[in-house]
């Protein structure tokens, strides 16, 4: 959603909750009133900003007499489950859980609601709601296809550097690296000792969506590279990518053995043990790396953006927005849009924050507190304000595409095919899905 269009829906909500005085009327409480006794369900993950949404959800429950109830999953198998209960006609979920990567498929599939059903709704719209205190790239990525609002931003991230800065002073440096370049050539040789079962960098690249999108595509962007040109068409043999995907093989000298079965918890453990000295990980394991409980490098933890690559700064981009599911009946898709419109709320950012989870509201990083309270706020903040690359396409092809290029990614890795081979037989695979759907017709259009 451009900017333009979303100060149009802004200001029409406005005007509708203008409309009668419904706008100093209203009340989360007087709103589901009609709602209360239902029951919805939710799909989350094992991760801070869920367990966050758990801890701050009985105040909901009080207020409104709505049963929130949830289910979680590992993320390997959240889409799935969430496409079977769509098309078998199950009707299990209410609160659908959408990344930035499924929004394309959920929407043109009509899985969830467009938002301004409730927000255009003044029975059911928070004269609070401001669409505009979502950072724009967060609502637009996450939230928004072809032109509608169909998910708030919840659980979204930055990738950032993780470091062990104890381990880097040992070593002799007095900073993160830069770039990827001198984390390659400096950082690696210095920081990797494998007799001592310790290493300078571990990349998560578990087969699946961990290996497409946290490993493979992550070294895309920083290069110059990117998985498609604009006229869809794979750009994986560009000098840009082979030098992204070249860089990737040369680095794994200096990860753990056995990389490729790690996942997102086995990278995040890996540093919080003293393992590995850096990672480039999503911003909500802050919390993790930061419990006593968990991890043993507490007051050595330090936090930077991702190094820069040829082509400048360009982190991953990666979370989730809550959407309401077209199947449930009318009175659950009421009290999910409730449901979400108050977890994703101005009003409850901070308390989301201090609870673990990582908001996607521009005005709780404004805070002086919480700014010196969590080192991941300034580098993630700085990298949602310039604009991180959105480098996972979100049209409804990308999860067959990502399956191809987690195994053929795998395969880079494990040095049974090289980066030419592999980027051909994604690039020939890539394409005929693209050509079947229509892209090469002109039936279809990439959405940015």
């Amino acid at each position: 959603m451009k900017r333009r269009e979303l100060l149009a829906a802004s200001t029409a909500l406005a005007l509708v909750m203008a409309a009668g005085g419904e706008a100093s009327a209203w009340s989360l409480e007087e709103a589901a009133a009609p709602y209360k006794g239902t029951t919805i369900k939710a799909l989350f993950l094992d991760r801070p900003g869920y367990r966050a949404a758990i801890e701050i959800l009985p105040e909901f429950e009080e207020k409104t007499g709505i049963d929130v109830t949830w289910e979680i999953l590992p993320y390997e198998n959240s889409r799935e489950r969430q496409v079977l209960d769509f098309t078998g006609g199950t009707q299990e979920f209410d609160v659908i859980l959408i990344d930035v990567v499924w929004i394309g498929e959920f929407a043109d599939s009509g899985w969830v609601v467009p938002m301004e059903e409730f927000y255009n709704d003044p029975k059911l719209a928070d004269p609070d709601l401001n669409l505009e205190g979502f950072f724009p790239i967060l609502l637009e990525s996450f939230g928004t296809w072809d032109g509608k609002v169909y998910g708030l931003p919840f659980d979204n991230y930055s990738g950032l550097l993780f470091y062990n800065k104890c381990q880097l002073e040992e070593a002799g440096f007095d900073g993160p690296p830069e770039t990827w370049q001198q984390l390659l050539e400096e950082y690696g040789p210095e920081l990797t000792k494998p007799e001592e079962n310790r290493y300078a960098f571990a990349l998560q690249s578990r087969r699946g969506e961990t290996q497409s999108a946290d490993s493979f595509m992550r070294m895309l962007w920083p290069f110059g590279g990117s998985l498609l040109d604009e006229n869809f068409r794979s750009n994986l043999l560009s000098p840009e990518s082979q030098a992204g995907l070249e860089f990737r093989q040369e680095l794994m000298k200096y990860m753990p053995p056995g990389i490729v079965d790690y996942d997102h918890s086995e990278a995040v453990n890996a540093l919080a043990q003293g393992r590995v000295a850096m990672i480039t990980e999503w911003s909500a394991f802050y919390g993790t790396l930061t419990d006593p409980a968990q991890s043993k490098i507490v007051d050595c933890l330090a936090v930077a953006p991702e190094p820069k690559g040829p082509a400048g700064l360009k982190p991953a981009l990666g979370g989730f927005s809550l959407g309401v599911s077209a199947f449930s009946d009318p009175e659950k898709q009421a009290a999910a849009w409730l449901f979400i419109q108050w977890v994703t709320s101005e009003a409850k950012a901070r308390d989301y924050i201090l609870a673990g989870g990582v908001s996607g509201r521009m005005k709780p990083y404004e805070d002086p507190e919480i700014k010196s309270k969590y080192l991941y706020v300034e580098p993630m903040v700085l990298s949602w304000q310039g604009g991180v690359p959105d480098f996972r396409p979100r049209f409804p092809e990308w999860p067959a595409i990502s399956e191809i290029i987690a195994e053929w990614g795998t395969k880079m890795m494990l040095g049974e095919v090289t980066t030419e081979e592999g980027a051909k037989e994604i690039g020939t695979r890539m394409e005929a899905i693209l050509e079947q759907a229509g892209y090469y017709s002109g039936q279809k259009k990439l959405l940015k």
